[in-house]
């Protein structure tokens, strides 16, 4: 196997385990919606208990990368190509973060009845888990189209958010004593939005791998 090809073997193997982190990451943040939905609060403290996972996982994407970025010397197109791969695997290693956060959040609501309604962020974590499905599938493909489609489901993530951060300023006037719930569901709308600008930032690096220049969606 020559050098080239050999570079070419390992640039792909460490492609494939982008995407199984994708999978374990975008996997994490739906479990851990579905524990708070549910006042799951066992199933809240096991994705707490296995957050070094998908830290391990991501730092081994690191390591194999700057191997190959310091023994193979790669050229231009594949430069970018691992760049992006550090910066991809970065944020979505950020999404498993979140994810913990989230279930943090439903360990502290406890079987608390909810004082509000939360179909907005239903809705919102729906809408920002497709956005993370939809790039990892624009980055397979490497499809740019898709990658600026984001912007705009970017947009209205953004506007859930802060229809949902008014409703529950205004809550806490009238339910002071929720106070510390509505804070919690606050900062689990705050990830929800942070999970969608990370799906963002991963469609800006795609679109600097093919375009070979820098790019703002969330403008």
């Amino acid at each position: 196997m020559s050098v080239r090809e050999r570079f070419q073997h390992e640039m792909e193997s460490v492609q494939k385990d982008f995407l199984t982190l994708c999978d374990q990451s975008i996997g994490r943040l739906e479990e851990a919606f579905t524990a708070f939905i549910n006042k799951d609060i066992e199933a809240a403290q096991k994705i707490v208990k296995r957050d070094a996972e998908i830290n391990r996982f991501e730092e081994g994407i690191n390591d194999r990368v700057i191997l190959l970025l310091t023994r193979q010397q790669p050229v231009a197109t594949d430069l970018r190509r691992l760049i992006v791969l550090l910066k991809a695997a970065s944020d979505m290693e950020r999404v498993g973060d979140y994810a913990v956060n989230i279930a943090k959040e439903t360990i502290h609501i406890a079987n608390e009845p909810f004082i509000t309604s939360v179909e907005l962020l239903e809705d919102m974590c729906f809408k920002a888990t497709n956005m993370l499905r939809q790039i990892v599938g624009a980055f397979v493909e490497e499809n740019t189209t898709k990658a600026k489609e984001l912007a705009e489901l970017d947009d209205q993530v953004d506007e859930m958010y802060g229809n949902m951060i008014q409703h529950l300023i205004k809550l806490s006037s009238v339910k002071p004593e929720s106070i510390s719930q509505i804070i919690y569901l606050s900062f689990i709308s705050r990830y929800i939005e942070r999970c969608a600008d990370l799906a963002t930032n991963i469609a800006e690096y795609l679109l600097y791998l093919k375009k070979g220049q820098r790019f703002d969606l969330n403008s």
